[in-house]
């Protein structure tokens, strides 16, 4: 072939690349194929009813957690537990949890904490970091979630996710028993199933279901909504020196006075 020939040919060749890249595109786009969004950055929580991108939108957040569905055989228990810490914070006593010990609240509770947190999207991973005590939990892109007898029991448990669309699945199993969600009881059964998107370009939704075959009678379903922190960067947030303790009756104490000196 002459050298005009192969540049005739080239020609031909690109042309034809080109018009099957478009018609790729426009067939995706045909589909309803969308792009995965960023989601990288600090975000703080915005509670239930409140406009979630601040004035001038429309996109409210969603309504307050609802009671968890629970079987009769824990619901009594529940009801008491939850009844006896409003009784003792009414009086200033307020029944001691985790954080009391220096604990983190572990999954789901992590994602409703009072402080900012951090996500670092990747290809093949997506970390949230929460301010408060310094949480970590991370989220392994496109592997197959473990059988719940091969995971080791933590607090934020083991988590894998998949993007459909522009909404990122993730399921996250071998969540310890102790560690328990506005104290409602768990097996090592349970399952939490996240679909976290973006409601608005600054508004970010996290809709969690809660499934265990033991303590639930259906799926507990609720959804947190979080807010773009531009600007911000996280603090470090660590809890030492920790004046509180829980007695033996399981209440939220202070120690007063100045600390013994260390040896």
């Amino acid at each position: 072939m002459t050298a005009a020939g192969w540049v005739v040919a080239a020609a031909v060749l690109a042309g034809a690349a080109g018009f099957a890249a478009s018609v790729d595109a426009q067939s995706a786009a045909g589909r309803g194929a969308s792009v995965v969004p960023d989601i990288t950055g600090a975000w703080e929580r915005v509670g239930p009813g409140a406009l979630a991108g601040g004035q001038g939108t429309d996109v409210r957040t969603p309504p307050p957690v609802p009671a968890p569905p629970l079987k009769m055989a824990y619901l009594g228990e529940w009801r008491a537990r939850q009844q006896a810490a409003r009784e003792a914070t009414a009086k200033g006593q307020p029944i001691g949890i985790n954080w009391v010990n220096c604990l983190p609240d572990g999954m789901p509770g992590m994602m409703q904490g009072p402080f900012p947190m951090e996500i670092l999207q990747t290809r093949d991973q997506v970390t949230v970091m929460q301010e408060s005590f310094t949480q970590v939990r991370r989220i392994l892109l496109n592997r197959p979630q473990k059988k719940n007898d091969e995971v080791d029991p933590s607090f934020y448990g083991h988590s894998v996710g998949r993007w459909n669309g522009d909404t990122l699945v993730v399921e996250t199993v071998g969540i310890k028993e102790d560690v328990r969600y506005q104290n409602v009881p768990h097996s090592s059964a349970m399952r939490i199933t996240e679909r976290i998107r973006l409601a608005q370009p600054n508004v970010l939704w996290d809709e969690i279901t809660i499934e265990d075959p033991e303590t639930l009678e259906k799926p507990w379903t609720f959804t947190f909504a979080y807010r773009r922190m531009p600007d911000y960067t996280l603090l470090e947030y660590i809890c030492e020196d920790n004046r509180e303790y829980i007695d033996e009756k399981g209440l939220q104490r202070m120690r007063l006075g100045a600390p013994a000196p260390a040896r």
